[in-house]
């Protein structure tokens, strides 16, 4: 076991985009690729930490090295046309507001916000929209704390790069722990709340503190979990161990589980290397410690993990850590989704590969599983049904709670890497959902979150669902 003693305790320094040719790895480099990293981090946010620099990237493998991929600005995430605009103004140091003019028209062209996260998902309390905060499924309430809205260090592929390019119509965040509590009062179907960013481990813990806490109040029953998303065991484990307010941190988490809550780390790993390092292991156990749990979460990404024997052995290393594995994701569509995406039936193809190759420990993993707008969509199969070949899918979380669980197919098609690029099997014009989530959203004005569909003690129509309150 790695003791906390032998735990190298580091001072925190993060690199942006100013600070490119200070980071001495990458000198070795050509003039012209530092000056690409810089072209492309002026539309996607880039951040990275000494940590990551110094522990997980191989350096002598670069540009290949999956770390790297993972961590610094590539020039295929863009477009030819946008990355030769953007290379051409960062070259002769054009104003920094001509720079944010031509980046922000970027921007905005890829779908910043998927799955309605802003048109959808957003709750109404008292009539009013509530900032930060996103019920999309009846049991889940996602909340976004504002002093989180940042990560020690940005992955390339993030769906949730909007949150980080300084276009506050597009952020989603809030302060007000006290009407997240009031929220979930009111709202007794809500069994768990999902603490998400960014990364909320990037906050002191007297702040995390400020907004968890009021979540424990012993009239807050129904509220069975709480679960904060986090890279931080990945990319700044010294968080959980050396940093001055760790122990704190450590005191809090143990305060959750003593009230009777479920506590989960939703720890986003994606490359082994990542849980391969003393300080990462350490915090794993020290989480354990306090009765929280690890579940492990992460996308398929093209150039980082798309190999079923990465797979495998990160399901290995996190069932002998203690750790359970969670899901698999699919690339979502934004950003630079081209980039780092897997064709869904290949995606298919290296989970299927790496599950068989796991002992039942690992198969708590789920996957390929895509957070599309009606729900998550997971991949079941590909087969042949009467001469047809089809994907099978299912719904694992929809906003219809009646969806979960009801497999459906599409048509194979080799090069579809979303659940918008798919076509109903056996000549059928819609998916079964199609017709509702029109219905949905017409019969909310276009902002059908969770809670808008619930009227006193019945659920609208369109759930065919009674459930007291």
């Amino acid at each position: 076991m790695v003791r906390k003693a032998q735990i190298q305790a580091r001072t925190y320094r993060a690199y942006a985009q100013k600070d490119i040719d200070s980071i001495q790895q990458l000198s070795a480099l050509p003039v012209e690729e530092r000056l690409a990293m810089k072209a492309v981090s002026t539309v996607f946010p880039f951040r990275v930490n000494n940590y990551v620099i110094d522990e997980l990237i191989d350096w002598d493998r670069v540009p290949e090295d999956p770390m790297f991929q993972l961590t610094f600005p590539q020039r295929g995430m863009l477009d030819p046309e946008d990355f030769d605009t953007m290379y051409a103004l960062v070259a002769r140091k054009a104003p920094d507001a001509e720079i944010e003019a031509a980046a922000r028209k970027i921007q905005l062209r890829l779908n910043p916000h998927p799955a309605g996260q802003m048109k959808l998902n957003v709750p109404r309390m008292n009539g009013e929209f509530v900032d930060g905060m996103q019920h999309k499924y009846r049991e889940t309430v996602l909340f976004f704390p504002s002093q989180g809205q940042t990560c020690h260090a940005y992955c390339t592929y993030c769906f949730r790069w909007a949150q980080f390019v300084g276009i506050d119509e597009l952020k989603f965040a809030n302060r007000d722990a006290e009407q997240l509590a009031a929220y979930v009062r009111k709202h007794p179907e809500v069994h768990s709340v999902l603490f998400t960013g960014g990364d909320p481990m990037i906050m002191k813990t007297r702040l995390l503190r400020r907004y968890i806490e009021p979540l424990l109040a012993p009239d807050l029953q129904h509220l069975v979990s709480i679960r904060i998303g986090t890279k931080a065991t990945a990319y700044w484990p010294n968080r959980f161990l050396t940093d001055s307010d760790a122990d704190d941190l450590m005191r809090l988490f143990r305060q959750v589980v003593a009230a009777g809550k479920h506590l989960a780390l939703m720890s986003h790993f994606t490359h082994p290397r990542e849980m391969d390092t003393p300080e990462a292991q350490a915090a794993i156990r020290r989480i354990h410690g306090t009765g929280a749990v690890v579940r492990c979460q992460a996308p398929l990404v093209h150039r980082v993990n798309d190999k079923a024997d990465i797979w495998a052995a990160m399901w290995r290393m996190q069932v002998r850590l203690g750790a359970i594995p969670y899901y698999m994701f699919v690339e979502r569509d934004t950003g630079p989704k081209n980039y780092f995406e897997v064709p869904l039936a290949r995606a298919y193809d290296i989970f299927r590969k790496a599950y068989r190759r796991v002992s039942g420990l690992s198969r708590t993993v789920r996957g390929p599983s895509m957070s599309a707008t009606p729900g998550k969509v997971v991949v079941n199969g590909i087969t042949n049904i009467r001469g047809e070949d089809v994907f099978v899918l299912e719904f694992i979380q929809a906003r219809d709670p009646e969806w979960v669980g009801r497999p459906f197919f599409a048509k194979f098609d080799p090069t579809a890497s979303w659940l918008d690029d798919l076509q109903p099997a056996f000549g059928e014009n819609r998916f079964f959902f199609e017709d509702a989530m029109m219905d949905l959203e017409k019969a909310t004005n276009g902002k059908p979150a969770w809670a808008d569909r619930v009227a006193k003690r019945r659920m609208a129509p369109i759930f065919h669902l009674v459930e007291p309150h």
